[in-house]
């Protein structure tokens, strides 16, 4: 039987992404192998990405690898993905989302009300300071990178009062417990694709999409469609300080946003209720978005007209 190549990061929480992948189609027949890929963003883990790192810096390597048949798939955290990628490639399956919230883990189980005035949270995303700030403006918000551990780590050390995470990966490293308090999708919207996992193969791969269709989850793919659509019309960058959230209910989809301003200052809120195609929502969604940033100052670098 020939092997499945399954490319991934190393870090602990891809590779426990991975394995789950690997697990499911070694139950349907397959031979899997995990390929381990460093990427952009594992080289430059030390410090805050700048514009110039590019989009897509926690998956360009290991698509190229793909469309260069070093490997036959590709297992990567949704949101790491960017709005739009080579017409070669394509999302064979959205499997069953974890948890989307972002969370709080503080050394002392304090939650985002306990923390006092000056206290420091540790966290690299705009989206995340600007929605911190906005309901605790008297924090003080500091730089973090590093993996999982690694920012757990730091928060042992003193250097943080707090960091805000993902539950998500929290979940998937058996780290559930660490979680101080899960933050309300009101005052902190995720993003995009966050909780969700994005199996990737080339689009010729008709052998290798038909079975990887068994784990797409019918309720998460549609509402990570109509999140990225929001992302790609907006510029497609995971760099956007933006979070998005659909969720599925009887009367249709809820997508709801959060976008920031680059210096974090302004966040623009908006919430769309509809019940036809996720794209066509994500769309109306993003001109709201488009039209209240231009209103306010707020630049969107790459943005579509």
């Amino acid at each position: 039987m020939t092997t499945l190549r399954l490319g991934t990061r190393g870090s602990a929480l891809a590779l426990a992404q991975a394995q789950w992948v690997a697990d499911r189609l070694h139950a349907g027949g397959w031979d899997v192998s995990l390929d381990i890929i460093r990427t952009t963003g594992d080289r430059i883990s030390e410090r805050a990405f700048s514009p110039g790192d590019g989009k897509g810096v926690f998956v360009a390597e290991i698509e190229r690898a793909l469309l260069a048949g070093q490997i036959d798939l590709a297992v990567h955290s949704m949101k790491d993905l960017p709005g739009e990628m080579p017409p070669e490639l394509c999302l064979a399956a959205v499997p069953a989302r974890e948890d989307p919230r972002d969370v709080l883990v503080s050394r002392d189980g304090a939650t985002l009300a306990d923390l006092p005035p000056g206290a420091v949270i540790g966290t690299s995303s705009l989206r995340r300071r600007a929605q911190l700030l906005a309901a605790r403006p008297e924090l003080t918000i500091s730089d973090m990178r590093g993996n999982i551990d690694t920012r757990l780590r730091k928060l042992e050390d003193g250097h943080y009062d707090a960091i805000c995470l993902a539950a998500a990966g929290l979940h998937r490293l058996q780290l559930a417990s660490r979680i101080s308090e899960y933050l309300p999708v009101e005052l902190m919207v995720p993003a995009v694709g966050q909780g969700a996992l994005a199996l990737q193969t080339r689009t010729d791969d008709t052998r290798l999409r038909a079975a990887l269709a068994a784990l797409n989850d019918a309720a998460t793919e549609p509402a990570v469609t109509a999140e990225r659509t929001v992302l790609a019309a907006l510029g497609g960058g995971c760099s956007i300080p933006l979070g998005v959230l659909a969720t599925v209910g009887p009367q249709g989809l809820t997508l709801r946003a959060a976008l920031c301003s680059p210096d974090g200052r302004q966040t623009l809120r908006d919430t769309l209720h509809g019940t036809g195609e996720p794209e066509a929502l994500g769309q109306a969604l993003a001109e709201r978005l488009r039209t209240r940033a231009r209103e306010v100052g707020i630049v969107l670098t790459g943005s579509k007209p």
